[in-house]
């Protein structure tokens, strides 16, 4: 969960989620909609799809114990090289470095390193640091140190190098660098994005659709949406109608516009149009689709659009 995500974010899920699940065996054992609406708002779900799948792994081929093998952690969905560290070196104590947000800012500042940490030079030379100062004993206690470093004193923005236990051995320190490394990868520039979403309507009920594993929202459910013609400030009824019948296979009557939403997902700044809809024929095909009363929708993991929608849905039928 604290992967891109700040602690004070998730705290509440953190508790929620091990209050519903206090072990893998758990976890392992629910449905995946369960594991992704308790996750709902952290966003990033791939997270929580892999952390459900891993369980199911461990429970399957490892008798519900996390392996302590560092090649067989990395092999769970989810595990990379840092994960899998951090996991055995903090609650097994095997010699693993880690190398994260807050440890790379650490040690590109030890070291005066002024490349950019994410690309290869940077990879090699700061996995190869981390691993050169681990200890003999009490690994885990050293890298949570480390991380503890990185997020309270050798912060981003103005470090508090006058109270760091390592100033002496800084080169930045000593070089008067510290607000220029790590040096920061230039950001992918935002792209505005004009889509559409059609609530389909039908006796009290609306169509919902299954993200598949390719889409944004990979594994949550959503109203159907498509893409329009960027900078488009209207959708004809005939787009709604030609593009409910290729996502559901459903022909419909398009109503009238509900609102218009804005929101934003990495790099993208969504305009979302919502239309209103009435079924008018079709059969649903697949597990990919399902019709729900707008009340019932708060049992479904829906993306923050899907849940908004859903609730001024709600409101409307009051």
């Amino acid at each position: 969960m604290l992967q891109q995500t700040q602690v004070v974010t998730v705290i509440p899920f953190f508790q929620r989620f091990i209050s519903r699940f206090p072990d893998i065996t758990s976890l392992a054992s629910a449905e995946e909609d369960e594991v992704l609406r308790l996750w709902e708002g952290l966003g990033y779900y791939r997270r929580a799809r892999n952390l459900h799948s891993a369980a199911q792994q461990i429970v399957r081929n490892h008798n519900a114990q996390f392996p302590e093998d560092f090649s067989v952690a990395r092999s769970l969905p989810g595990i990379g090289r840092y994960t899998a560290g951090a996991i055995l070196s903090i609650a097994c104590n095997h010699k693993l470095p880690i190398l994260e947000a807050n440890t790379v800012r650490v040690f590109s500042r030890l070291l005066a390193f002024r490349g950019v940490p994410s690309e290869k030079d940077g990879q090699q030379l700061l996995w190869s640091f981390a691993e050169s100062v681990l200890p003999r004993k009490h690994v885990g206690d050293l890298n949570q140190a480390l991380m503890e470093l990185g997020s309270e004193i050798c912060v981003p923005r103005v470090p508090n190098c006058a109270t760091c236990p390592v100033h002496m051995l800084c080169a930045a320190h000593r070089q008067g660098a510290q607000a220029l490394i790590p040096t920061k990868k230039q950001r992918p520039a935002i792209e505005n994005v004009t889509e559409a979403a059609i609530v389909i309507q039908r006796g009290g009920r609306v169509l919902l659709r299954r993200h598949s594993d390719q889409e944004r929202w990979a594994g949550l459910w959503d109203f159907p949406r498509f893409a329009t013609s960027p900078g488009q400030t209207a959708v004809s009824h005939q787009e709604l109608i030609d593009n409910a019948l290729q996502l559901t296979g459903m022909k419909i009557e398009a109503s009238q516009h509900l609102t218009t939403m804005q929101h934003s997902v990495t790099r993208f700044r969504i305009t979302l149009q919502c239309h209103l809809a009435r079924y008018v024929s079709g059969r649903k095909q697949g597990d990919h689709l399902c019709w729900r009363a707008p009340d019932e929708l708060e049992q479904l993991p829906l993306n923050v659009t899907g849940r908004k929608i859903g609730r001024l849905l709600v409101n409307l039928n009051k």
